[in-house]
């Protein structure tokens, strides 16, 4: 890989919640900026801004990655997910969205971007969690509204619909 200048502008191309986009771009900028300043995508959250606090996890290949940690130029040519790429369409919440409001797992909301993509990421590697693997997975944000119990219950539930209709397909 060749040596980026970090005062050069970079032309990175990449797939956004299913769409192709391109941003112009320092060598040193975050994610973060990238998404909520240039492309104008708002739901990944700046938290700590040192990948402690898990509000600006994305999908990056599917994988939860810190958008705070993360340069942009990073992003040539991988598939993101942000919060916004949850949803089926823009009038319908999906399955873990849906549990969430039911259980009432968010009040401030501000970690809820970064732990509904954390969860959507290890459900579909573990359809099947235990409560002691969702709370794993959760310890890794840190939420000061919810005490986490109705986030756990909302994870599990999500699950266990999410199981449900695979077996019907």
């Amino acid at each position: 890989m060749p040596l980026l200048s970090a005062h050069a502008r970079h032309t990175v191309s990449f797939l956004l919640n299913g769409t192709s986009v391109q941003v112009e771009t320092d060598t040193r900028l975050l994610v973060t900026d990238a998404l909520r300043h240039s492309l104008g995508v708002t739901g990944t959250h700046v938290g700590c801004e040192h990948g402690v606090c898990g509000a600006c996890t994305i999908l990056i290949d599917g994988a939860p990655a810190r958008a705070c940690l993360t340069l942009a130029v990073q992003l040539e040519g991988h598939d993101v997910r942000t919060v916004e790429g949850l949803a089926p369409a823009p009038d319908r919440l999906n399955v873990l969205q849906e549990a969430f409001r039911r259980h009432h797992a968010l009040q401030c909301g501000f970690c809820t971007a970064g732990i509904l993509m954390s969860a959507d990421a290890f459900l579909r590697e573990q359809p099947n969690p235990s409560e002691g693997e969702i709370r794993e997975v959760v310890g890794g944000h840190l939420c000061r509204c919810t005490g986490y119990t109705p986030i756990v219950a909302a994870i599990k539930e999500a699950a266990s619909i999410m199981r449900e209709m695979n077996e019907h397909v």
